[in-house]
């Protein structure tokens, strides 16, 4: 067997063994940040440490203390806040809701996000980043996410997000001084990373290519939240005189034995009072009103073996959660020729896709549109596809997109309750109320353009982190 044989083996020097101390275990090693520092090292352009670059609070680099957690249930009162684990999704509209009160007293006012700062995952899974872009700017972020606050007068936002994202940067952020994997990144662990500069021109046009990504996510958020009131606008806006009840009301509910018998559900996700006032409500338009079993078909795929192959050989394959990332790419490849019926899980556009199972409020219910960046790519069984017939693609995702209208009746098909999942066979009898066909044709072309603008928005960071990677690579030696 040779050394090419195994995919992930990496040449470790001589040298990188006497600086690590003769460590002789994997991970310091493998990490790919010795191999990034030598690049940087023999790159002769001008190189300057990252502290020297930012500015702001605790001079520009990080992250906050722990502190309780207020959440409220309106805007007037809270503000949108971000973890680590939700900064990725392409979708913040469902963030939660951190009492404004506490985010903007003197001990937590620093974690306020501003546009053009870089946010690194600084616990868990770390190392992911995201650039803050406009729609982000006046959201709140947590302990467990590193800011990163360029000093615009010596660097430009979108080139040292750039940077900090490509496979150099992102190498040295996760390692620790010796090239070892750290569980936590501090300020200090990165203070010292060297930036390379390219000179004005060339960081322009890689903070350009980030800056337009930015744009274009902000407003496909914009375009998304013009679909949902044209929507209302057509349809009317779902209305529900509110009701003074106790705690103990809100958290429990008499159902009567008639209901089970006639429906055989025992779930309590079931007989959500929301989603039974939803449903009136759809069945008061009458002939409008259509299952969504009649509109669309809905189905599944079987379990299939996974045959992977190298990028290029083979047809994209997302998992479930792949589907709901903003920076979406496909990290497997499924083989072409030894994938059986592999038509099957081949995606089409103007579809909408649901996440089969999860947690009750994570990507479970929450739809998502196939667009030019998912047609022809394929997804896992725990995928379940809705192809519109006659009814055009992005009005469907627009309306199971609600949160007002369309989550509480996808949430309401689900079944168990450690891990629920969703069910074509549910979702065929879940009611849908259709606009008129201009106004539905209106509704989808923003859905339309919105997704496609996250396209563009995907491709053009990769361009810039491309260009950056390139510069490093080409001018070591």
């Amino acid at each position: 067997m040779t050394f090419a044989a195994f995919k992930r083996a990496r040449i470790v020097r001589s040298g990188w063994l006497e600086e690590g101390g003769r460590r002789l275990d994997c991970n310091p090693y493998m990490s790919g940040a010795l191999e990034a520092r030598d690049t940087l090292i023999a790159l002769k352009a001008e190189k300057e440490p990252l502290k020297s670059l930012t500015a702001g609070h605790a001079g520009g680099i990080y992250n906050g203390p722990i502190f309780k957690r207020n959440y409220v249930e309106s805007l007037e009162h809270g503000v949108p806040f971000i973890t680590s684990g939700t900064m990725l999704l392409s979708e913040l509209s469902t963030l939660p809701l951190l009492r404004r009160k506490d985010a903007e007293s003197s001990r937590l006012s620093y974690l306020r996000l501003c546009t053009g700062m870089t946010m690194i995952s600084c616990s868990g899974t770390i190392g992911r980043m995201c650039y803050v872009r406009p729609d982000m700017d006046g959201m709140w972020s947590s302990q467990d996410v590193l800011k990163v606050v360029p000093d615009e007068t010596k660097i430009r936002p979108g080139y040292l997000f750039a940077f900090l994202s490509s496979k150099y940067g992102v190498s040295l952020v996760v390692s620790g001084t010796y090239g070892a994997i750290i569980q936590h990144i501090e300020a200090h662990h990165i203070a010292e990373l060297p930036v390379p500069r390219f000179g004005s021109r060339k960081e322009d046009e890689i903070h350009n290519l980030v800056s337009r990504a930015a744009d274009l996510r902000a407003d496909a958020t914009q375009k998304l939240a013009d679909a949902q009131r044209l929507l209302f606008l057509a349809l009317g806006e779902p209305s529900f005189p509110t009701q003074d009840v106790s705690e103990k009301d809100r958290l429990t509910q008499v159902i009567q034995c008639s209901d089970i018998q006639r429906t055989m559900r025992m779930e309590g996700f079931f007989y959500n009072p929301t989603a039974a006032r939803i449903e009136k409500w759809a069945q008061s338009f009458g002939d409008k009103c259509k299952t969504l079993g009649s509109i669309a078909d809905v189905y599944d795929t079987p379990p299939f073996k996974h045959i992977y192959v190298e990028e290029g050989h083979g047809v994209p394959f997302f998992t479930s959660g792949e589907l709901f990332d903003l920076d979406r790419a496909a990290s497997k490849f499924l083989s072409k020729t030894k994938t059986v019926n592999l038509q099957k899980y081949i995606l089409e556009q103007d579809w909408v896709l649901l996440a089969r199972s999860g947690q009750l409020g994570g990507i479970i219910g929450r739809p998502q549109y196939a667009d030019s960046g998912l047609c022809g790519a394929s997804t896992s069984d725990h995928v379940i596809r809705v192809v519109p017939h006659g009814v055009p693609g992005g009005y469907l995702f627009a309306y199971l997109y609600s949160m007002k209208v369309g989550y509480p009746l996808l949430t309401r098909t689900m079944t168990g309750h450690s891990i629920p999942a969703l069910w074509p066979s549910q979702l065929k009898s879940l009611p849908v109320v259709l606009a008129d066909a201009v106004e539905m044709g209106n509704i989808s072309a923003l859905v339309v353009a919105a997704f496609e603008e996250k396209v563009l928005a995907t491709d053009l960071e990769r361009q810039a982190r491309m260009a950056v990677e390139t510069a490093i690579g080409g001018g070591a030696g």
